[in-house]
């Protein structure tokens, strides 16, 4: 108990140093009063640029990762296995992953005002499996494409993800570390959805990763 006390904490303080907030304060600006005013790299990218936004989405996914390829798993001295090991180690993950999202969304070191955490979240996924990376990686490119809204590309593809999750472990901690990120996500967009069922949320006109705009073939 002790060693998922701590290890949640640390996640949680790794997770409270948000990029676009430590990039913007180095460059003497405060995101949130910029553009969309979200802590994250896509504001970051409309606002200060690419070479910021690619520092901010290194850190914001470096830390996810961090929190469960690394923290999580980290020897703890004294400490004898258990005999479910195997679901131990899950929860130990799922917590540190859940608790680094967190960390980024409500950031210690910023007032408990951060960004929507979906990079930190992809990160946090890595850390568990590549292969859920390319889940959601496909599924936001496709929502992406299909409608042009980032915003709801980042919550399909994080409910993509726990889905994977259902299908291939089934109930565990695994899961509910998807399911409850997700629900996360869903509130931090919240913004995003309103604003889409209002018919004024902005479109990505132009996908930059395949040079065309809406509309072109």
């Amino acid at each position: 108990m002790i060693e998922l006390i701590v290890k949640v904490l640390v996640a949680y303080l790794v997770g409270s140093v948000v990029g676009s907030l430590l990039i913007g304060r180095l460059r003497g600006v405060d995101i949130r009063t910029l553009g969309s005013g979200n802590a994250g790299a896509t504001n970051m990218l409309r606002t200060q640029g690419k070479i910021a936004a690619l520092a901010v989405l290194i850190i914001d996914l470096g830390k996810g990762w961090l929190a469960t390829g690394v923290i999580a798993p980290w020897p703890w001295p004294g400490t004898a296995l258990p005999d479910n090991e195997l679901a131990a180690r899950a929860l130990l993950i799922s917590a540190c992953g859940l608790a680094v999202i967190v960390g980024h969304v409500y950031p210690v070191w910023h007032g408990f005002r951060g960004g929507k955490g979906v990079a930190t979240f992809v990160g946090a996924v890595l850390g568990i499996s590549a292969y859920l990376v390319l889940i959601m990686v496909a599924t936001w490119l496709a929502v992406v494409v299909l409608f042009g809204f980032v915003g709801l590309a980042s919550m399909v593809g994080v409910g993509a993800v726990a889905g994977a999750i259902a299908v291939h472990s089934g109930p565990g901690a695994l899961l509910a570390f998807g399911i409850l990120a997700a629900l996360l996500v869903l509130y931090t967009h919240r913004g995003n959805i309103e604003r889409m069922l209002a018919g004024t949320e902005s479109r990505a006109r132009r996908l930059w990763l395949f040079g065309w705009k809406r509309g072109q073939g």
